[in-house]
């Protein structure tokens, strides 16, 4: 079916919105798999130790959201490429639900601060406890960006003792190279003191999930309109004309419309 300018355009931000929804959800399956099924993280799940509880939580958080992410995109994908109003419909649904969670989330985020800190940390200490047990790879990456994001380095912050001392940051200043801010304390007091930026984060991601939500439904009223053309099928054909009659009647969406043909005319003679 033919989109006119409002639909292509509604079209091509439903895909980019899609392509960033795809990478995001990829990023959080694959490090939510990895650590649930790594050697090193496995037993986490089998023995309640070093925090694990929160720790199993927060994989397990991983792994649905971006099972959740890509499904939608691979539903979405489908709708639009192939303009097929009913995978649309339920497209523009899950972003609905997605949308309501994430400000959900960021409502709540805000309002026990106190409680999502402590978690955060919890998990922070998971993961640090783990490294220094295995001292796997993979987790001196996850270590490595957390400490530079926060600019922190482990638990002690002492260069000295500090057993993840590699994967901190540049020291800012001579004081710094002797001890570093910790990452419990970094982290508890982000979540004190920037609550409102992280709930304004979330509500962001779901008034951009409501935007494309609007995308999704201008789209689907586009296809809806562009099918409402009808179609004249003639009454009497010819035998050779019925797979072709049976071919544009099975896709449209509601009833043909259809006229019997004119008779044939009868023209005078013209007599010499």
């Amino acid at each position: 079916m033919a989109l006119d300018g409002c639909g292509t355009v509604c079209k091509y931000i439903l895909l980019i919105f899609n392509l960033f929804f795809a990478v995001l959800g990829t990023a959080m399956l694959g490090v939510g798999l990895w650590l649930r099924f790594s050697e090193n993280t496995r037993p986490l799940f089998e023995v309640e130790s070093f925090n694990a509880t929160t720790f199993v939580i927060s994989v397990i958080v991983l792994i649905v959201l971006g099972f959740v992410m890509l499904l939608v995109v691979i539903v979405g994908d489908y709708a639009i490429c192939n303009q097929k109003k009913r995978a649309l419909h339920v497209y523009a649904t899950l972003l609905f639900f997605l949308a309501v969670a994430e400000i959900v989330v960021g409502v709540l985020a805000y309002s026990r601060r106190d409680l999502v800190g402590r978690k955060v940390v919890e998990f922070y200490n998971s993961i640090y406890t783990l490294f220094t047990v295995t001292e796997d790879a993979g987790i001196a990456v996850t270590l490595l960006f957390i400490h530079n994001m926060l600019h922190c380095c482990g638990v002690t912050g002492l260069s000295i003792i500090e057993v993840v001392k590699k994967t901190c940051p540049a020291p800012n200043g001579f004081l710094e190279q002797i001890v570093m801010p910790t990452c419990p304390g970094v982290i508890s007091d982000f979540f004190n003191n920037n609550a409102p930026m992280v709930m304004a984060i979330f509500i962001g991601i779901g008034v951009s999930l409501i935007f494309a939500l609007s995308c999704s439904i201008a789209l689907y009223y586009k296809l809806a309109n562009s099918s409402t053309s009808h179609y004249l099928i003639l009454s009497n054909i010819t035998p050779s004309m019925t797979v072709s009659q049976h071919e544009l009647v099975s896709d449209l969406d509601q009833e043909p419309v259809i006229f019997t043909p004119l008779t044939t005319v009868t023209m005078p003679m013209v007599q010499t």
